[in-house]
């Protein structure tokens, strides 16, 4: 496959992991995927992607063999054949295009599909954009490259041992690596309060999403520390949706935009909106260090530090950022915590 093929119809060269065929094959369109010799993520995670993928996609035909699957995953793509040795995945062409409008349809299909993921134990870090998929009628997801196994009942997720990094979780992992960052866009071009409504209405989708997650976990005698993760972000979103929402907004904001500024830099996969997030970071340590402060939160290795040590180490980070600009568009792939 060159991509000058009569069969080929689009090539798609911008994923750092693969090469993305549209071809036509037997009356219909297919998705070739084809992987680089060479990831354009330079960590280990990255450069094994292509792999975890294969094993995911065996994962998930399973589960979508069992009765009642198709319906359970009625949001991730099918797979017709994937082969490490050949480094190609194919699987039916997805109409639609990447969602770029979060409303209570694509946001509730997204978050059943995660919470189904999360009890069958599979966990997927990477909801970039260029990762969802939507044809106003249905939002699909298809590169699981970063999804990978744990268990529920006993683990928050599938980084260290399963308990050491408790805040990552579903709704989490959508908005560090791609909500805050269309948050960012809508507060940049309409404004702090269509911002704050899109906010929250995303916590309004969420919240019953996530006391049926943590009611199924507890018929499944889940550990309680599992229980009381869930307990506590449900206690936390009702106060925020009860008032004004502007204090939740400004700690979510500020530990998704921390965390996949890290991200970028570890992958070295940096973009223009990774230097629009720590240009957003830069502005909050100036006008609202106290405020982070108050609110706990600040994590990490930032907890405890002054406002004049944060603001020169993310400094620091922004001009690392301008050096990883990546030539490829649509996102870097995420990285699991040390």
């Amino acid at each position: 496959m060159r991509g000058d093929e009569p069969w080929v119809r689009e090539v798609f060269d911008g994923g750092l992991t693969a090469r993305v065929f549209r071809i036509h094959a037997a009356g219909r369109d297919w998705t070739l995927k084809k992987a680089r010799a060479r990831a354009g993520v330079h960590n280990v995670d990255g450069q094994t992607s292509f792999l975890n993928e294969i094993q995911r996609r065996a994962d998930l035909m399973r589960l979508k063999s069992e009765p009642g699957g198709v319906q359970r995953f009625a949001g991730i793509v099918d797979t017709q054949y994937a082969s490490l040795r050949r480094g190609i995945l194919l699987s039916p062409w997805i109409e639609g295009a990447v969602a770029q409008t979060w409303d209570e349809r694509s946001l509730g299909q997204l978050f059943e599909q995660l919470v189904e993921l999360y009890l069958a134990g599979l966990f997927e870090w990477d909801l970039c954009p260029g990762n969802i998929l939507d044809d106003g009628r249905q939002l699909m997801l298809f590169d699981f490259g970063y999804m990978y196994r744990f268990d529920p009942l006993t683990q928050f997720n599938s980084a260290g041992d399963g308990t050491s990094e408790p805040m990552f979780h579903p709704v989490e992992r959508f908005e560090t690596r791609n909500f805050c960052a269309w948050l960012l866009e809508m507060e940049q071009k309409q404004g702090a309060s269509a911002a704050l409504a899109a906010f929250r209405r995303e916590k309004a989708v969420a919240l019953p999403l996530y006391e049926r997650l943590r009611a199924a976990l507890a018929e499944r005698a889940a550990r309680p520390a599992m229980l009381a993760r869930f307990d506590a972000l449900a206690t936390r979103w009702r106060a925020a949706l009860r008032g004004d929402a502007a204090a939740l907004y400004l700690a979510e904001n500020w530990r998704a935009h921390v965390l996949d500024l890290s991200d970028d830099l570890h992958g070295q996969s940096c973009t223009p909106m990774t230097l629009r997030r720590a240009d957003w970071l830069l502005a909050t340590l100036r006008e609202h260090f106290d405020a982070l402060v108050a609110l706990a939160a600040l994590f990490g290795p930032d907890r405890g530090r002054s406002q004049a040590e944060l603001l020169a180490d993310y400094q620091v980070r922004r001009r690392q950022a301008e050096c990883f600009q990546s030539m490829h568009a649509g996102g870097g792939g995420a990285s699991l915590p040390a």
